[in-house]
């Protein structure tokens, strides 16, 4: 596998082979490391069979200066988000992909500062953004719901051991049956909790 993977990566890591169409939808450019060539390159490993793909990108924890910097990170990921989905569907690989975008936990609606040309926001761990495309999950639908000062949760409450159950169902898992034994005792990524969210499945 090693030899594989020597022979395969630089073939595989060779952005310039790909149109000049595909590299301005996603933004990307060879000659330089962006998220948008890494959403490019997530695309490419999916074609070629790689079952997991995971993509980081830091700098969004903004406790201070969102007027600056917010506006800045959402335009380097956007773009490349919206082109691996649409690349994805287009070549027939999203309906056995499952495409799940989220960060560690949501942002209290609350300003974090005085100032408001520097104001940031605290962690926020009642409610929070996770979008999920492709691999069997309903298109177009939005799933909970907030009040309006986005404090709480006022509509279907999904806890994060729901998305694990739900993620782990599209890929061919039960997850109370998918356990590591740890101290005598059998462990599940979604501890005693987790339902599997039937309403946003396609």
């Amino acid at each position: 596998m090693a030899a594989r993977m020597q022979t395969s990566v630089p073939e595989l890591t060779d952005l310039a082979s790909e149109s000049e169409e595909t590299l301005a939808m996603y933004g990307a450019d060879p000659s330089s490391a962006s998220f948008a060539n890494n959403c490019l390159l997530a695309r490419r490993l999916v074609e070629r069979g790689t079952r997991f793909t995971m993509l980081v990108d830091g700098g969004w924890d903004l406790h201070g200066n969102i007027p600056r910097i917010l506006p800045r990170k959402t335009e380097q990921i956007d773009q490349p988000l919206g082109a691996l989905i649409t690349d994805l569907d287009r070549r027939g690989l999203l309906d056995e992909t499952l495409v799940v975008i989220a960060s560690e936990f949501g942002r209290t609606p609350h300003c974090q500062g005085l100032d408001f040309s520097e104001y940031g926001r605290d962690h926020h761990s009642n409610a929070g953004p996770i979008l999920l495309a492709g691999g069997g999950i309903k298109a177009g639908i939005r799933y909970g719901e907030t009040d309006e000062w986005g404090w709480d949760v006022v509509e279907n409450p999904v806890h994060v051991h729901d998305v694990q159950a739900t993620i782990l169902h599209q890929l061919g898992f039960d997850h109370e049956k998918l356990t590591w034994r740890h101290q005598g005792r059998d462990f599940r990524l979604t501890d005693v909790g987790g339902r599997v969210l039937h309403d946003i499945l396609a």
